[in-house]
């Protein structure tokens, strides 16, 4: 069975969905079976790892929604499998809401497919509504992204409360998996201190491994494709390679 692991901030713009796309494919890379499920409306991850998230049908939105079959909705790249989203998925807190189970919809999908991988990661969106709470119902644990900026940890009390209520009322198994530092600037002060801060909050959670700033990281999506297939010699893709053996081969306790 898959170890299921959702990646989640509810700030924008801290490199969730990139260190999706990249640690997925990254561990892909290694041989291992991954599947990145795409629950965040903007389904950039989707187009990240090179499918078309306008076409791409039936998708997850169809899948939660309208009944259609987890394993035929799988889009199957080089780079990893995806379970794609597109725009539909935005209206799909409100129409969950009146469902049966509705904190379980992505749990019961992602069940029929956990048999053949060993990682699924689910890009949440960046709020905590009924979407992200079905990406926390779903998940053995959290993977938070945390970038090396001013305010780095506003929020993440709010984060963590959640996926607390979330471990008490609704999944036991939860856990923190980790906290990865992103957009890691060594030259600056910033960075270090908010990485110093970042480790004193989180003892012994906290990736050896830290992202750079890195152009190629930003140029990649563009291309439709993870950092490791558009610039392989590139920091970006060097971090991340290094974050998958770290990530396969530790366990947090």
């Amino acid at each position: 069975m898959a170890r299921i692991i959702a990646i989640v901030n509810q700030k924008g713009g801290v490199g969730k969905t990139t260190s999706c796309v990249n640690l997925s494919a990254a561990l892909h890379a290694k041989g291992l079976r991954v599947l990145l499920c795409d629950f965040d409306p903007q389904a950039n991850a989707t187009s990240g790892m090179g499918v078309d998230k306008n076409t791409a049908s039936p998708n997850i939105y169809d899948v939660l929604i309208n009944g259609a079959d987890p394993k035929k909705a799988v889009v199957h790249t080089k780079y990893a499998d995806v379970l794609p989203a597109n725009k539909a998925l935005a209206g799909a807190g409100v129409e969950m809401i009146g469902l049966e189970r509705r904190e379980y919809l992505l749990k019961d999908a992602l069940g029929q497919l956990s048999g053949d991988y060993d990682y699924i990661f689910i890009d949440c969106p960046p709020s905590l509504e009924l979407l992200t709470l079905n990406g926390l119902c779903a998940a053995d644990a959290v993977l938070v992204p945390v970038q090396c900026e001013y305010y780095a940890l506003e929020g993440l009390s709010d984060l963590l409360s959640t996926v607390r209520r979330v471990k008490q009322a609704l999944n036991p198994a939860i856990d923190l998996q980790g906290v990865l530092l992103t957009m890691y600037d060594g030259r600056t002060n910033l960075s270090i201190q908010v990485a110093e801060e970042v480790k004193r909050h989180f003892p012994g959670k906290v990736y050896a491994t830290v992202i750079p700033r890195n152009v190629r990281l930003s140029e990649a999506p563009s291309h439709g494709k993870p950092v490791i297939a558009y610039d392989p010699l590139s920091r970006g893709a060097e971090a991340y390679t290094a974050l998958a053996e770290e990530f396969s081969s530790k366990r947090f306790t």
